[in-house]
Order: C-alpha cells, then sequence, then structure tokens
C-alpha cells in the first residue's frame, strides 16, 4: 500500500506498544470550534467543500461490466455512474435533459438509460438517442443535449466524483490500493443519523474511546488506547490490533500476516473511511444532510478467496452483523449523543489531544480548504 508500514513493521510497531504500554502520539493538540458543528453558514461552506473535491461514491465492484450503475444523491445533487462498454467509468448530473426528471435509481444494470416521463434515451455515454416524436423539436441539437457529465476518477477499487471546479486534488494522489478486483459487493445500507458528519466520522479515528464505550463489544477482543496512526496526504491510517495478534511472537518474521488480526481503517478526505475487518471491508461514505443530520451510505465487500478457500458470504455477513450491532451502533449514539449536547453550551470548543491526531489531520485539512473556498469567492468578486 504505497508508503504505508508493510506487514512486518506494522506487528514490530504494535508489539513494541503491547510491551511498552503506549501508543502512537501526535505531536500537536487541536481545538476545533464547537460552533462548526451547527452553524448554518460553515455547514454550507462544508457542502460547497465536498462539492469542489473528488469524493468517493462507490467501490469499483459495484460497476462489474458494461452498463452496471449507480444512481444517488451525493451532497445534495443526484448523479448517476455508470460503467461503458469500453470499461471506462463515467459520472453524470441524474437529470434529463427535456424536463429534469431522474433517468435512473438505484443500481443495476442497463444497456440505455429512458427517461420514465417521456421517453428520452441517452446512452453509456450520456449522448442523447432517442426521442419519440423528434420532429415535434425541430431546432433541437441532440449533440448539446446529453446528460451533463461531472468528473470521475477511478483508483484504489474505488469511484470517485467531482461534481464542480475542484479545490485541490483532495484524497487522490494518496489513494493506495485498498479493493483489489477480487473483493467482492455483498450488502449494501443505507441509513440516516442525527448527528453532524465529522462527529460521527471522529468516531473511527481514534482508540482513546475503546474501553469506555465499546467495553463489551470490540475491547474484550482489542486493547485500549493502543493505535498505529499513519498520516500520509490528506488522508490516514488508524490500525486497532487484536489480542490474537501476539500469537505472532512464536512465528517466523517472514510468515508475519496482519489479515485477521487487525482492523484497519483508511480515512480519505474528506467524508470516507474503509475498514476492513475479520471477514469483510466496508466501504463507508458519510452525506451531510443538514448541521445535525447524516445519511449513511455503506457499501459491505469480501474477497472471493480468503486464505486458499472460496468467499463464505454467511460468515462475511456474521462478521459484518456483529460490527453493524455493535461497535458501530455504539459510535453512533456517541455522535448522536454529542450532538444532543452541543445545544447545552458547555464547550467552546473540543480539545483533540495527542491520541487523536488523525482526527486534528482532519480538521487542519478541512479548515484549510474552507479557507480556500473563500478566497476563490473573494477573487470572483474582485
Amino acid at each position: 500500500m504505497g508508503d504505508l508500514l508493510n506487514d512486518v513493521d506494522l506487528v514490530d510497531r504494535i508489539l513494541a506498544h503491547v510491551d511498552g504500554k503506549s501508543t502512537d502520539k501526535g505531536a500537536s493538540v487541536w481545538r476545533e470550534p464547537a460552533a462548526n458543528y451547527s452553524c448554518p453558514e460553515r455547514f454550507a461552506a462544508e457542502l460547497e467543500v465536498l462539492r469542489r473535491v473528488p469524493m468517493a461514491f462507490c467501490p469499483s465492484a459495484a460497476l462489474t461490466e458494461p452498463g452496471s450503475y449507480v444512481a444517488r444523491t451525493t451532497v445534495g445533487t443526484p448523479l448517476l455512474v455508470v460503467r461503458g462498454t469500453d470499461g471506462v467509468v463515467r459520472g453524470f448530473r441524474n437529470a434529463c435533459r427535456h424536463r429534469g426528471m431522474k433517468v435512473a435509481e438505484g443500481e443495476g444494470c442497463k444497456r440505455a438509460f429512458a427517461c420514465p416521463y417521456h421517453g428520452w434515451t441517452y446512452g453509456l455515454d450520456g449522448a442523447l438517442r432517442h426521442l419519440p416524436g423528434e420532429e415535434g423539436f425541430p431546432d433541437l441539437d441532440k449533440e448539446r443535449h446529453g446528460l451533463v457529465p461531472v468528473t470521475v476518477q477511478e483508483k484504489g477499487g474505488l469511484v470517485f466524483v467531482t461534481q464542480e471546479k475542484p479545490l485541490s486534488e483532495g484524497a487522490l494522489p494518496d489513494v493506495p490500493d485498498l479493493l483489489p478486483p477480487d473483493y467482492v459487493l455483498f450488502n449494501t445500507l443505507e441509513f440516516d443519523d442525527e448527528a453532524n458528519w465529522k462527529l460521527i466520522g471522529e468516531t473511527s479515528m481514534e482508540g482513546y474511546h475503546i474501553k469506555p464505550l465499546h467495553g463489551q463489544s470490540f475491547y474484550p477482543y482489542g486493547y485500549d488506547n493502543l493505535n498505529v496512526v499513519e498520516l500520509h496526504g490528506r488522508n490516514s491510517r488508524i490500525v486497532f490490533p487484536f489480542r490474537r495478534i501476539e500469537k505472532l511472537r512464536q512465528m517466523p518474521r517472514e510468515q508475519w500476516r496482519v489479515q485477521g488480526r487487525i482492523t484497519d481503517v483508511h480515512q480519505l478526505f474528506p467524508n470516507t473511511h474503509v475498514s476492513f475487518l475479520s471477514s469483510h471491508a466496508m466501504l463507508i461514505i458519510l452525506e451531510p444532510v443538514t448541521p445535525s443530520e447524516t445519511h449513511w451510505v455503506v457499501y459491505q465487500l469480501a474477497p472471493r478467496i480468503k486464505d486458499g478457500k472460496p468467499l463464505d458470504i454467511a460468515e462475511a455477513k456474521r462478521d459484518a452483523g456483529f460490527v453493524q450491532d455493535a461497535g458501530l451502533a455504539e459510535d453512533r449514539h456517541a455522535a448522536r449523543a454529542i450532538q444532543a449536547g452541543l445545544a447545552s453550551g458547555a464547550n467552546t470548543h473540543f480539545t483533540f489531544g495527542h491520541y487523536e491526531q488523525a482526527i486534528g489531520h482532519f480538521h487542519r485539512h478541512l479548515t484549510a480548504h474552507v479557507a480556500l473556498l473563500m478566497s476563490d469567492r473573494a477573487g470572483r468578486q474582485e
């Protein structure tokens, strides 16, 4: 995975922390204004930032063949991504060029997209191919009435979409090869929480909370406040080791493998994380709805071959169910409780200490992007 630690170096660092009763620490403290989790103006700026950086939209595994598509709303905009007959993934604003109705819903596989209102039909490349009663539109330029494209890039097993003029390359330059081609999608979930999107994202960026919050779920299998944290570009990798990793002490170093012995969480700027658990992986995309509401889009995937054996879907679903019903439910409860607590006015800011360096890293880059946005706005007004 690029410049990230390999398995042997990662195990070395984890075992050193186990022996020293220590953890990775950051070099600074970040203080985030509490108002940034509720202020409508700040929220509007964050939405614009999200539209102007590459955002993860879905895994490549959701688009396995020509005509495979995913249609959903992201940052308030209905979008459609589809794999063409040439194997290239393209993205469009999901609106017919006649009267604006969505031309696709959900996910599936099609050879073309026909608007359900009047039947205007578009190819996988977005071009307008057919409109019933074409003689009724004598001056219509079909070449100028294709679906409106958005920028799409595919990297690391993920599909990224940039809706508007980019402020930066976001996560892309440092996205590692996360989801290999052998990973298959076995389930998709969507749900909502009454919490700011950043509060939810922060729950997976540190292990300082493991014993207090996950005392009956994750903690019996792992450690409290023992993490390896790697900051790379605007992204971060947070490793949560299981206690069973200590069994590697009895194995030759060249045989050390971390699969099944850690939870590996990759935070991709700004609103995505990819987690590798015992028997499956999760791609989680946090879609801001209001300052106090977030829509989750969760893709659950697993490798076709694990430990030399074909994929056991039942095992992957059991693993996913445990994570969803235990640790994830506890994280969601914490985020909702913090959101409710904002109304108390007790905190003018939240303090993220040395154990929470990945959160500070995230906020630094988000704050820098909001500043870039304001500078761009000012430049356009001059």
